[in-house]
């Protein structure tokens, strides 16, 4: 399949930092499915190196033992030169991040030869464990789900295709057989990473109403839903507490988000009606009864399709710890998504064809005069130029 041969521009950094006089302890961190594995091997194969590889994705957690004996096979490997220890799915090991710590903290000390690359698929107890005890020792490498760019280089999709069978390289070749296609993303992509990524790893205590909330995000992407209509579309639903947390469940494992109403110089809150947005465009069409004809010849539900898929590309390529996205609301005025860095603000209205829309832009630049507004779509930066950049360009 040509997107093995594929290389993702990590890869190189990745090589390059290992080869660094100051050896650091190197962290892949993304969705599944999105090439972090391909990528491991990719570096291994590069680097030349002895190499150990282990995943710990299993179905029971493993011990911090798991560590240390797979540390311990790679010393045995390291003599004169470097060695490889790749740890995959690192978030399943119980006290992970401090018996690295201790290693690698040893490892330094006797100036030994192991080098680590670690992978994870949750986003909150990887991140956890490296700020609160590998602080200093880590460099993060953020693996997204495909973007446009590379789907176009890897399989030379359309934005058509792009937009509806989204970033995940290897379900690419199921393409051709919708029906396959769509069983592949709900079996093995959606239930495998809300099982083991979410419900096996975080103390879930209505599993089911998870799944009907990431449904019910899937059937509604784009769209602005308060928590009280939730809880009247739920079984068994709870409270806005338990639905809102179970929301940002699904955003540490890169399945779906609920943006917060903007409101720029006053403290930021919970808000009672999130905009939903799917981190990849293929978790919603997967589950969805329309076909890709189908669905390119419904405007109204194309147009949230593609502003789904910018909502989408914004999450997954301008990290939160820089940069807030969120919407804005005031009567019927609407501006698709606000974006913020530090003092800056951009407005952005996505022109996709949807219906019913009425534009906030005149509102939100008289409430926020030195704001800038990006428009994207019709009239604007056209949807494919938008799209084949990285999102930072657009935000200078």
């Amino acid at each position: 399949m040509k997107s093995l041969q594929y290389k993702r521009p990590q890869v190189d950094k990745i090589k390059q930092a290992f080869l660094s006089t100051k050896p650091l302890v190197q962290v892949i961190i993304g969705p599944r499915q999105v090439g972090k594995s391909t990528a491991a091997e990719q570096v291994r194969n590069l680097l030349g190196w002895p190499a150990v590889f282990e995943s710990a994705d299993s179905a029971l957690p493993h011990g911090p033992e798991w560590v240390e004996n797979h540390w311990l096979r790679a010393r045995k490997l390291a003599k004169s030169n470097p060695v490889l220890l790749i740890l995959d799915e690192i978030q399943k090991v119980n006290g992970w991040s401090e018996v690295v710590k201790r290693l690698w903290d040893e490892e330094v000390r006797i100036g030994g030869m192991v080098r680590l690359l670690i992978l994870g698929s949750s986003a909150l107890l990887v991140q956890q464990g490296l700020t609160e005890s590998l602080a200093g020792r880590f460099f993060l490498h953020r693996f997204n789900h495909w973007s446009f760019a590379e789907c176009q280089k890897a399989f030379t999709w359309n934005l058509e295709q792009w937009l509806y069978f989204g970033g995940y390289p290897g379900a690419a070749v199921f393409a051709g057989d919708e029906s396959i296609w769509k069983r592949y993303i709900t079996d093995s992509l959606i239930e495998t990473v809300i099982a083991r990524d979410v419900l096996q790893l975080q103390t879930v205590t209505k599993p089911a109403l998870l799944r009907q909330l990431f449904a019910l995000s899937a059937t509604y992407p784009a769209q602005i839903f308060s928590y009280n209509k939730m809880l009247g579309q739920l079984t068994d639903a709870g409270n806005t507490t338990t639905l809102a947390h179970y929301l940002d469940l699904l955003e540490t494992a890169f399945l779906a988000s609920g943006l917060e109403i903007f409101s720029k110089g006053r403290p930021r809150k919970r808000g009672s009606s999130p905009k939903l947005i799917i981190w990849n465009n293929a978790l919603i069409n997967a589950i969805s009864h329309k076909t890709f004809p189908e669905t390119q010849a419904d405007s109204s539900w194309c147009g949230r399709i593609v502003e789904n898929a910018v909502g989408a590309k914004l999450l997954n390529e301008l990290p939160g710890t820089e940069w807030s996205l969120s919407y804005w609301r005031d009567g019927d005025a609407e501006m698709d998504f606000v974006l913020s860095r530090g003092a800056a603000t951009w407005g952005i209205e996505v022109k996709s064809g949807r219906s019913g829309k009425v534009s906030g832009i005149n509102e939100f630049k008289k409430k926020y005069p030195k704001s800038r507004i990006v428009l994207i779509g019709r009239s604007g930066i056209p949807l494919e130029e938008f799209f084949l950049r990285p999102a930072e360009e657009w935000f200078d």
